[in-house]
C-alpha cells in the first residue's frame, strides 16, 4: 500500500460500499461474541485466565532481554542459529545472505505478521528467490495484491467468487467457486511448491526460554510441511513472543484460539526444538540428512517499547485479532484502511512503536475509544489508553492546527461562552433545520449533511429545564449529580428529563450542577492533555461541590471521560485526590437503575411512596 498517497476519506467511502466486505465482517463480528463465550465454558473464568496472562506476559517484559539470552542459549544448545535483528534491514539482509550461502532459490512460507511487517516478500523477489505464501489466506491475499486485512483471517473481506477469479487467473484453468475444489486446486498447486522448496519459513506464537522451543498454532497444515520439508528451516519472531517456561505456554494455548476463533484449540499445535532431519537426493537415492535451523529475532523497535513504561503493555499481545472481531470500526471498512500492516487499534498503536509517527498519524482517529476491544483482550491491552497517549506525545511535539488550538483553549474550556455560543447556533441553525433535523448546510459546510441528517441543537437546553423537573424529595435514598455532558444538555434535553424522572423514581434527589460543561473527550481525542486538564478541573469543582454519593453519567463516552480525570490529574496534587474521589463515585446511568430496581425487585415504584 502506498501509504504516502493515502486519502483515507476517499479509502474509507470505497470501503463503506463494498457490500461483500462488510458483510463477511458483519456476520462474523456478529456470531463471534456468542462463540467466544461458549469456548470459554469449560476453560475456567475467563478473568481468570486473562489475569494470569497480563501477568504472565507483564512479568517477561520486564526481564526480556534475560528471556532473550536464555532463549538463545538453550535453542542454540539443539543446533539452532539464533539471528537477533535489530531492524528490519537487518533481518532482509542476513536472510539474502543466507539464501546465498546455501544457493536457496525457493522459498515456501507460513504465515508471518513479522515478515509483513518488514516487506520481506519484495526483498527477496529483488533477490531472485521466488517466495510463496502457503497459507491459504495468505496466498490468497498475494494472487490479489494486497496485504492481510486481518491477523488470523488474511483474506476475509473477499468472497469466494472473487477468490475464484484469483485462482483462475493464477492456474489459468477455470476453477468454479466451489470451497472445496478450490481448496482442492490450492492443494494441488501448492504440494509442488514444498517439494521444490530449499527454505521453509514460518512465524512463531510463542518461544520458549527455558527449552529454546517454538510454538506454532495453526489451521492449516502448510506450517508443519513449511517446517519439515524443505532443508533449512527460518523462524521469524518478535521479541514480544518470549516467555519464560512450557507452563507458560499452556496458559496461551488456552486463550489464543478461544479469544481468536472461538475454538477450544486450533487443528495444529507444533511444537519445535531444534532442526528437522530432511530427506534428499544423493546420487538417486534418498537418505536422511540433518536439516538447519535459523530463528531471527526481531526488534524493530520492541526492546524500546519494552523500556517505556507505558508502551511496555504491547508485550502482552498474543496477535489474536480478538479486538477486530469487536471493533465498530474495523467491521465496517476492514483492516486495508484501518491499519497500515497490523490492523485496528493495537495496529495503531504497533505502527507508531515500529513504522514511526507519521504512519501512526494517517489513521489513529479512526478509533472512537468505545473500549470494546479492551472487553475482549485476553492480555488486558488498555488499548485505547495507549492509543490516547500516542496523540498527546504527538501532540507535545508538533503541535495543534491553529484553528483548533484557538477553539480548544478559547472556546469548549471555557463554559459561558461555549454554552452561548450553543445557544446562539440554535437560533442560527433555523434556515436549514427540518423538525429536529438539519438536512442541509450551506457553503464549505454542506458536505456534512451531504449524505445524512444532523441532529439540531434544542431550542431550550437542558440546565434551562431542570426547575421544572427536579422534585423536592425529602428524604432520598441518594442524592445524586447528574452529568449531561454537552450534547444531552444542548441536542437531546428530553434524554436528560427522562434520567431525571427515572432517577426521581427510585426516590433519588438529582442534583444539576451548573458549573458543568465538555467532559472533554473531543479534546483528549486531538492529544490536547494540558486543555483537557483546565476543562477536567472545572467539571471536579462542579460535579463534588455539594458531595454527591453518585455521579451518574447517560453518555458512556462521557462516564469513561470522568474517570478519566483522575489520570490526566495525577501529578496535580491539589486536584488528583479530588479526581480520584469522582472516578470512584460515577456510574453508567443504565447499569446503576439495572441494579437499584434489581435490590427493589420491582420493576417501579409507585410515586405515592416515596416521601
Amino acid at each position: 500500500m502506498d501509504t504516502e498517497a493515502r486519502s483515507l476519506r476517499k479509502e474509507i467511502s470505497e470501503k463503506l460500499k463494498d457490500e461483500t466486505l462488510r458483510g463477511a465482517l458483519g456476520r462474523f463480528a456478529e456470531v463471534y461474541p456468542a462463540a467466544r463465550a461458549k469456548a470459554y465454558e469449560n476453560a475456567g473464568d475467563i478473568e481468570t485466565l486473562r489475569e494470569a496472562l497480563r501477568r504472565m506476559k507483564s512479568a517477561t517484559v520486564e526481564r526480556i532481554e534475560e528471556m532473550a539470552d536464555r532463549f538463545e542459549a538453550e535453542a542454540t544448545k539443539r543446533g539452532v542459529k539464533v539471528f537477533r535483528a535489530r531492524t528490519g534491514d537487518d533481518l532482509k539482509a542476513y536472510l539474502v545472505a543466507l539464501c546465498k550461502e546455501k544457493g536457496v532459490k525457493r522459498i515456501v512460507k507460513s504465515k508471518s505478521m513479522a515478515a509483513e511487517e518488514v516487506d520481506l516478500n519484495p526483498h527477496l523477489e529483488a533477490a531472485g528467490i521466488t517466495a510463496t505464501e502457503t497459507d491459504l489466506g495468505e496466498w490468497i491475499v498475494a494472487l490479489a495484491g494486497q496485504r492481510p486485512s486481518h491477523m488470523v483471517m488474511p483474506a476475509i473481506h473477499l468472497s469466494r467468487f472473487q477468490v475464484a477469479e484469483y485462482f483462475s487467473k493464477e492456474l489459468k484453468e477455470e476453477i468454479p467457486p466451489d470451497i472445496a475444489l478450490m481448496v482442492q486446486a490450492a492443494r494441488k498447486e501448492l504440494r509442488e511448491k514444498f517439494l521444490r522448496a530449499d527454505m521453509g519459513i514460518s512465524g512463531a506464537n510463542f518461544g520458549i526460554a527455558e527449552n529454546g522451543a517454538i510454538g506454532l498454532v495453526t489451521n492449516e497444515g502448510n506450517a508443519r510441511m513449511a517446517t519439515t520439508l524443505p532443508r533449512i528451516h527460518v523462524a521469524i519472531m518478535g521479541y514480544e513472543k518470549l516467555i519464560p517456561t512450557l507452563r507458560d505456554a499452556a496458559t496461551i494455548l488456552k486463550v489464543l484460539p478461544r479469544s481468536a476463533t472461538a475454538q477450544l484449540m486450533t487443528s495444529y499445535m507444533t511444537m519445535i526444538a531444534g532442526p528437522t532431519p530432511v530427506m534428499v537426493e544423493r546420487d538417486g537415492k534418498w537418505v536422511e540428512e540433518p536439516g538447519e535451523m535459523h530463528v531471527i529475532l526481531l526488534d524493530n523497535g520492541r526492546l524500546k517499547a519494552a523500556r517505556n513504561d507505558r508502551f511496555k503493555e504491547v508485550f502482552q499481545c498474543v496477535r489474536c485479532a480478538s479486538r477486530l472481531n469487536v471493533c465498530p470500526v474495523y467491521t465496517l471498512i476492514g483492516g486495508h484502511v484501518y491499519g497500515h500492516i497490523y490492523a485496528g487499534g493495537i495496529g495503531a498503536i504497533l505502527t507508531a512503536i515500529l513504522h514511526g509517527m507519521k504512519e501512526f498519524e494517517k489513521f489513529h482517529e479512526l478509533c472512537i475509544g468505545c473500549r470494546r476491544c479492551t472487553e475482549v483482550c485476553p492480555g488486558k491491552i488498555d488499548i485505547p489508553g495507549l492509543i490516547e497517549e500516542l496523540r498527546i506525545r504527538n501532540v507535545r511535539e508538533k503541535g495543534l492546527p491553529f484553528v483548533i488550538r484557538q477553539v480548544f483553549e478559547n472556546v469548549i474550556s471555557t463554559r459561558k461562552l461555549f454554552h452561548s455560543l450553543l445557544r446562539l447556533a440554535a437560533v442560527g441553525q433555523k434556515p436549514f433545520q427540518s423538525g429536529r433535523l438539519i438536512r442541509h448546510l450551506p457553503l464549505f459546510l454542506a458536505g456534512l449533511a451531504k449524505d445524512r441528517s444532523l441532529p439540531a441543537i434544542a431550542d431550550r437546553p437542558l440546565r434551562d429545564r431542570v426547575a421544572k423537573i427536579q422534585e423536592n424529595i425529602s428524604k432520598p435514598d441518594k442524592r445524586v449529580a447528574f452529568f449531561s455532558g454537552c450534547t444531552i444538555d444542548f441536542v437531546f434535553p428530553e434524554t436528560g428529563e427522562s434520567v431525571f424522572k427515572v432517577l426521581q423514581d427510585l426516590n433519588m434527589e438529582v442534583l444539576f450542577p451548573e458549573g458543568q460543561s465538555c467532559c472533554g473527550k473531543p479534546v483528549i481525542a486531538m492529544g490536547d492533555a494540558e486543555t483537557t486538564r483546565k476543562i477536567a478541573r472545572d467539571n471536579v469543582k462542579a460535579l463534588m461541590e455539594k458531595d454527591p454519593d453518585v455521579i451518574i453519567a447517560a453518555c458512556p463516552t462521557c462516564m469513561e471521560t470522568l474517570q478519566h480525570y483522575a489520570e490526566l490529574l495525577k501529578e496535580d496534587p491539589e486536584w488528583s485526590p479530588r479526581a480520584e474521589r469522582l472516578a470512584k463515585k460515577v456510574r453508567e446511568f443504565c447499569s446503576f437503575v439495572a441494579e437499584e430496581y434489581q435490590k427493589r425487585a420491582v420493576s417501579r415504584r409507585p410515586r405515592g411512596r416515596r416521601r
